[in-house]
């Protein structure tokens, strides 16, 4: 068993806590991802998110900047057991010298601020994958979250909590599980990539940083697919058909991603997997994990499936608490019916195909 996974914000997690006096270390820690249990569970490569909130966070060219700079540190800090990848060529001299590999990513491509010279200076910093939007508009795009009704959910969700033991309680708690359900399951279907965004994307596939649609607006995946020629991925999202949010894609995206052989990475987000009453608890399961690749392959082909674990980006999935679950992971695909040369395009060939032909 080998392992690629396309996203965690491990990164930007321990840099928070760096910040706010709990400092741990990417060798070994209490998060989801750390290099000694990625070396024990036959990780072969990590994509590693430089994540940043444009909301109430700065400015985000200058966050990037400081997640760099942590990372370099680690970097240098873990040089025996950890190389970066800049180029396909990487992956197996470093794997020949018996290191993990780590590719750099950023998730929001507005830090760009919409400047193609600030998209070159992340490509000499070693990024190679950029997540176009996280979940707010930005000079590239827009995302399928409509993030002018966070503030109204967060309302009906105070609402909710503030008439507990009222006799009010169930029904503030359906007027907030009705709002939840249609911020989740209504998708943007009209606002895409913006006209720089088209130009950003284009110079993103000149010099080799792949386009990542994760979190973009159905009409950007669409653009996107009509901009580029190469691969690109979804390197975080399930399948709509199995689970309805909107940050999952939809069969004819899956098709379509496919044809152009790109590759959607399996999230283990709980409520990207299925979705519970407002209220209950969503532990999350391996079985929800294996309905939704089984319906990506059944629909995509095989080749199109990875994996987008997203760890440390979510609350932790009772049966993949972090990358020693992969194992588990695996088990569980193959008593699904998985062979294993399935498995091995799901953990790492597909992926790594991607990046054959589109890093250089």
């Amino acid at each position: 068993m080998k392992v690629i996974d396309m996203h965690c914000d491990t990164l930007s997690a321990l840099l928070e806590k760096k910040q706010q006096g709990d400092p741990q270390q990417l060798r070994k820690n209490s998060l989801h991802v750390d290099l000694l249990r990625m070396k024990e569970s036959r990780y072969l490569l990590q994509n590693f998110a430089m994540f940043v909130v444009l909301e109430g966070a700065g400015d985000p060219w200058e966050r990037v900047q400081e997640l760099y700079r942590y990372y370099r540190e680690e970097l240098e800090k873990n040089q025996d057991i950890l190389a970066p990848v800049l180029r396909f060529s990487d992956i197996a001299a470093n794997e020949a010298e018996g290191k993990l590999s780590s590719l750099l990513t950023v998730e929001e491509g507005g830090v760009c601020k919409g400047e193609t010279d600030k998209l070159r200076q992340l490509y000499r910093m070693g990024v190679r994958m950029i997540t176009l939007t996280w979940n707010f508009d930005n000079e590239i795009g827009h995302p399928n979250f409509d993030p002018g009704l966070r503030t109204q959910m967060r309302q009906v969700m105070r609402d909710w909590k503030e008439a507990a033991g009222t006799p009010e309680e169930e029904a503030k708690r359906q007027a907030a599980q009705q709002f939840v359900e249609s911020w989740h399951h209504t998708p943007n279907l009209t606002g895409g990539l913006t006209e720089r965004g088209r130009e950003m994307v284009a110079e993103m596939e000149r010099l080799g940083i792949i386009p990542d649609v994760s979190h973009l607006s159905d009409a950007g995946f669409y653009d996107v697919l009509q901009v580029t020629g190469k691969p690109f991925v979804a390197s975080h999202s399930n399948a709509r058909a199995v689970c309805p949010s909107v940050r999952n894609m939809t069969d004819d995206m899956i098709r379509k991603l496919s044809g152009r052989g790109g590759v959607m990475g399996l999230n283990f987000c709980a409520d990207f997997l299925e979705e519970k009453p407002l209220g209950e608890k969503n532990p999350g399961t391996i079985a929800a994990v294996v309905r939704h690749a089984r319906h990506i392959a059944d629909v995509g082909g095989i080749e199109v499936l990875g994996l987008g674990s997203d760890f440390d980006g979510i609350d932790t999935h009772q049966e993949l608490p972090g990358v020693q679950g992969m194992e588990r992971l695996w088990d569980g695909l193959h008593q699904a019916g998985f062979s294993q040369d399935a498995l091995d395009r799901i953990f790492y060939g597909n992926v790594l195909r991607v990046y054959r032909e589109t890093l250089g």
